[in-house]
């Protein structure tokens, strides 16, 4: 898949189906973080990978999927890995906050290249998620994304920004169109 038709194709996944990611994908996940570019070439980004099923529940617990998403959630459509990105302190520096964004998107696009769907989410209960998880007080917990394999097909619309779900559950995810964000040369 050519890297423009996997931004097009692209959505996130906030249902997944019941069947395990192989280590050596999560792996990979996380290398093609590891190559993001960095501000300065600082690398203070390190990822914890998260698969064991009673960890994985715990995470559940502590993150927002969106409400649209809890209607249909079930025990079986949850994520079966996580990774958080965590930022340390100690290495960081102003321009280090642009990081995660870059890495993430190349965690994302190598999953969907593995046939593995991602929801990225921000709105975390960071202190319970680093005290499960035994994150060092060093580092900052920026992001959680969730893994699986796609148990959904969300559809892209021409639209604003409120996404919603349609009689028969399936996900509309409306987009800005290009015209109305494309400046040129002036605003």
């Amino acid at each position: 898949m050519r890297v423009y038709q996997a931004i097009l194709k692209r959505r996130t996944i906030r249902l997944f189906k019941d069947k395990r990611i192989s280590k050596r994908i999560l792996k990979k996940l996380v290398n093609a973080a590891r190559l993001a570019p960095s501000a300065k070439n600082l690398q203070p980004l390190e990822y914890l990978v998260v698969n064991d099923k009673k960890l994985c529940e715990k995470i559940f617990e502590n993150v927002y999927f969106g409400g649209e998403t809890e209607r249909l959630r079930t025990e079986k459509n949850k994520p079966v890995a996580y990774i958080l990105v965590l930022t340390n302190k100690k290495v960081a520096q102003k321009f280090s906050k642009y990081d995660a964004g870059l890495a993430v998107e190349n965690i994302v696009l190598t999953a969907l290249e593995e046939g593995i769907g991602c929801c990225i989410m921000g709105a975390i209960k960071r202190e319970k998620l680093k005290k499960i998880c035994k994150i060092p007080s060093n580092y900052h917990l920026d992001l959680v994304l969730a893994f699986g394999y796609p148990a959904e097909k969300p559809v892209l619309e021409k639209g604003h920004r409120k996404y919603w779900r349609d009689k028969r559950g399936i996900l509309h995810v409306p987009k800005r169109s290009l015209k109305e964000i494309l400046h040129w040369n002036k605003f």
